[in-house]
């Protein structure tokens, strides 16, 4: 380390400063550390306590390792620069480096004591802040992170509160810069589709923020990209489960398995109301639909696989959430089915109690979208209009689809793998096939009900599908009945004055 405190300790130092301690893993990420490195360099720290930075250059065949070390310089930071080679283990072998530097590596065949000095400065840690290189705290986030943990001897750990970065607009980018392309492909700049889809991810992280600060503040996940943990609830993690380190690679959603377990270890897993950290967002469908897939898949392993046994008092929380997203899969399949056949026999009639949901709908939207942080007017029209939500909520319901039936049939993908290679342009997205293969199904469905429309809408025919029609949309009812209800829930609840 560079930092005066951590040179000037001698073998029979008696005292060091408390300090905080970020571990920063960074595969490939010459492009963003520095932006992470500088928001650091902006906090302001608690009185009299240090702060120290472990980067970790995992498995880099890029300059990560150059720009961390430059940054340290110009925003006079304390960086410790980490290489890791052949790290099998990703994000989770790669914090774990940093814990075994400062706490020690039980899988050592020689047995090995910490010296005076290295005790010494292990006991001065007070907190340990995980980091992801893409993301930026803002100011006076730290230190607000810092006070929340101290709040209470039993909080493990306090995570920030997350909003994506909307990238600039692309017609502010000069086509004679001599960076135009790599600035392109930084998502610092994007053009209206990213910038709307990234509005997306922002209004349904605002609304994930929301409904867990509603309940208590209490999280099921300690999200990676910026969370402040208490060095002893880390250690009974370890020590509970046999562990080498905090984090484990048994899951594609490690910070999740870890809060469990932090949890189960009997410690408080919170949500910071005011501690705010810039991430960035999926810009593209392809690398949106990896991501949740991970995610997503992740979190059904963990509900569904007894062997990794941990349990949370959110487990009801987590199974109610995939309970709602089948049923909005459900009702929309049913409506697209019903409305079909009726039109196809010429037996659709319009009610206008159907207009109760909708109308529902479009007032939660259009609360949230102004709840979501530096919301643009634009989002919030498409929002009251339900364009934006319903396109957004049917990509989700396609992964969650997918992800069960992964389940189901048993079948185990590596889900960081096909996020890094969808980020890297390794693999490509199927939705234009996908869209066209659907248009070429509607309009052959189309085609077909024209050609025998005189025989789907014969009385004979008509009479035989009006009872299962009728069942129909009972059914479809009572499940709208169910959502409507839901919707009125989630309106009250909002008008409570908590900040995404």
């Amino acid at each position: 380390m560079n930092s005066e405190s951590m040179r000037a300790g001698s073998i029979g130092a008696s005292y060091m400063k408390p300090r905080i301690v970020a571990f920063i893993p960074a595969h490939n990420e010459e492009k963003s550390i520095r932006d992470c490195l500088e928001g650091l360099g902006d906090q302001l720290l608690p009185n009299r306590v240090d702060l120290d930075v472990f980067v970790i250059a995992d498995n880099c065949t890029d300059r990560t390792k150059e720009r961390a070390e430059q940054a340290a310089k110009d925003f006079n930071l304390n960086v410790k620069v980490l290489i890791t080679e052949n790290n099998k283990q990703r994000k989770v072998g790669a914090l774990n480096t940093a814990w075994k530097r400062i706490y020690g590596d039980t899988l050592d065949l020689y047995s090995k004591t910490l010296t005076a000095y290295q005790q010494l400065y292990k006991e001065s840690i007070k907190a340990i802040l995980g980091m992801d290189a893409d993301s930026r705290l803002a100011p006076q986030a730290l230190i607000n992170l810092w006070e929340d943990l101290m709040t209470s001897r039993n909080i493990g750990g306090v995570m920030a509160k997350y909003t994506m970065r909307m990238p600039k607009k692309k017609s502010q980018l000069s086509k004679d810069d001599v960076q135009y392309e790599q600035k392109l492909a930084s998502g610092e700049y994007g053009g209206p589709l990213t910038r709307w889809w990234t509005h997306q991810q922002k209004q349904d992280m605002a609304s994930w923020l929301l409904d867990l600060q509603y309940h208590g503040g209490s999280t099921y996940v300690l999200g990676g990209q910026a969370t402040l943990f208490r060095p002893e609830a880390l250690q009974t993690v370890v020590e509970q489960n046999n562990l080498d380190g905090p984090w484990q690679n048994d899951s594609d959603v490690e910070d999740m398995l870890l809060t469990w377990q932090l949890q189960k270890a009997n410690w408080k897993t919170l949500i910071s109301p005011s501690a705010r950290c810039f991430v960035d967002s999926m810009r593209s469908y392809h690398t949106f639909r990896e991501q949740r897939n991970k995610w997503k898949s992740g979190t059904v392993d963990l509900l569904t696989n007894s062997n990794l046994g941990v349990k949370t008092r959110h487990k009801g929380k987590l199974w109610r959430s995939q309970l709602k997203t089948l049923s909005d899969l459900l009702i929309r399949l049913l409506f697209v089915l019903l409305l079909a056949v009726a039109l196809a026999t010429d037996q659709f009639y319009w009610t206008w109690i159907w207009a109760i949901p909708i109308g529902l709908a479009s007032i939660l939207n259009v609360i949230l979208a102004l709840k979501t942080p530096m919301h643009r007017p634009i989002d919030v029209i498409l929002s009251g209009l339900l364009i934006s939500p319903e396109i957004y909520l049917w990509v989700n319901l396609v992964t969650f689809n997918q992800v069960w039936i992964e389940r189901l049939a048993a079948t185990k993908k590596d889900g960081w793998a096909n996020q890094y290679a969808a980020e890297n342009g390794k693999t490509k997205s199927k939705l234009t096939q996908g869209l066209l293969s659907l248009c070429l199904f509607i309009a052959f469905v189309v085609m077909l009900c024209i050609y025998f429309r005189d025989f789907l809408t014969s009385t004979p025919v008509q009479q035989s599908i009006y009872p299962y029609l009728m069942n129909g949309w009972i059914l479809l009812t009572y499940l709208t009945i169910y959502q409507s209800l839901y919707m009125i829930y989630q309106i009250w609840t909002l008008r409570k004055r908590i900040e995404a």
